[in-house]
């Protein structure tokens, strides 16, 4: 059986939200009218150098969670900023989220704003730029007075999604998820797991970037080790565009969010959004549990596959892929989690094992397990072969 968390338990509770029959042009006058899913929002703008003092300000600005890609912008383009500043270009307003009264929370413009901090604290000097060449080699200190005043004097605008916006506050995540989608941040396209990584932030978004790092788990989706520089621009793990898109995070995420498969709506994107958002409130028990629990999965499915780990096999070809699959993956980890305490009686049926899995491909309609079909049923179907394939490997004496 499953091994949940107490919070598990207890997550699916508040009924999930499933989309309402075609209403009638009234009906969606009527919703117009109400105001339902209509953002309310204010314009405003501050003195660049009040805008930085306010950011000392305790619970006033969290600038982290939002539009964070696992880099920051290079000292070049943080100069380009504020050289732009400098000559009165405009420059796109940021966008917060008014989490509590005069608290917000950046849903675009963290390298903005991250810049303009670092570059008044004297943390840079300014590089490449191209039209004010003299300025090169300056902080903010060392610029001459009259470019240190106008660049004083220039304005931030930044518009705020307000409270009132939704009352609701698993409505509220995802209004700020649309809201997210819909910015054009620099012409980046962000990928889903980037924006869970903004709105979702906590303990349990921290535990997907920390299990994300496992050897076991970077080794088995063909990843390069750990390594503490990754987030330098130069390093060898930039290469990955599963990394840079947080693949490797989602990933995690989809074993835990898939174990309460029968709770599954609103597809698989979305269902990984709603795990996530009610994931909000685990407590560090939980935590401490599901990290124990991927943590023995994952070194489990290592031993029994090795370098086969989450690859399927190919009947037409008679030889197992060169890469792991998705949806392999899920039927793997749900599967070798049910016997994770049972590590030894797991590995004493090794060869057969592999064998049986071999047949599941070869028994089993082509796309199966190619995350083709993503349905709830789908799903089920893969997840309770690998199951039932483990269950009669290992119930035998």
């Amino acid at each position: 059986m499953p091994i949940f968390t107490t919070a598990e338990t207890k997550m699916w509770e508040k009924p999930v939200k499933e989309s309402a029959p075609q209403p009638t042009d009234e009906e969606t006058n009527e919703k117009y009218r109400a105001g339902e899913e209509r953002i309310v929002t204010e314009t405003n703008r501050e003195k660049i150098p009040n805008f930085v003092k306010a950011l000392d300000k305790a619970d006033y600005m969290q600038i982290r969670p939002f539009y964070q890609r696992r880099e920051r912008w290079e000292v070049d383009r943080q100069s380009r900023l504020i050289e732009s500043f400098i000559m009165n270009i405009p420059v796109p307003p940021l966008f917060l989220y008014e989490k509590d009264f005069n608290q917000y929370e950046v849903m675009d413009g963290q390298q903005r704003i991250t810049a303009l901090k670092s570059f008044y604290s004297g943390e840079f000097k300014l590089k490449g730029l191209e039209v004010w060449k003299e300025l090169n080699g300056k902080t903010y200190s060392t610029l001459p007075s009259q470019i240190r005043q106008g660049l004083d004097r220039r304005s931030i605008a930044y518009i705020v999604v307000l409270k009132e916006s939704t009352q609701d506050e698993e409505d509220a995540l995802f209004l700020r998820q649309t809201v997210f989608e819909r910015l054009n941040t620099g012409g980046i396209k962000l990928e889903a797991q980037e924006i869970r990584n903004c709105l979702f932030q906590g303990p349990f978004n921290n535990l997907l970037l920390e299990l994300s790092k496992l050897e076991a788990f970077r080794t088995a989706w063909q990843l390069p080790k750990y390594s503490a520089d990754e987030h330098e621009p130069n390093a060898a793990i930039k290469e990955s565009k599963m990394y840079q898109k947080l693949g490797d995070v989602e990933l995690v995420l989809r074993f835990l969010a898939l174990r309460n498969v029968d709770h599954y709506a609103r597809g698989m994107q979305g269902f990984l959004d709603l795990y996530m958002s009610r994931a909000r409130t685990f407590t560090a028990s939980d935590i401490e549990q599901l990290r124990v629990l991927f943590t023995k999965t994952i070194h489990l499915a290592m031993a029994v596959y090795d370098d086969l780990v989450f690859k399927p096999y190919n009947v037409a070809e008679e030889k197992w892929e060169k890469g792991p699959h998705k949806a392999f993956y899920d039927s793997v980890m749900i599967g070798m989690s049910d016997y994770v305490d049972a590590q030894a009686a797991v590995l004493a049926k090794k060869s057969e094992i592999l064998e049986k899995t071999k047949n599941i491909f070869v028994n089993n309609a082509e796309g199966t397990f190619t995350g083709r079909g993503n349905t709830k049923t789908d799903i089920q179907e893969r997840l309770s072969l690998f199951k039932a394939m483990l269950e009669s490997v290992l119930s035998k004496r």
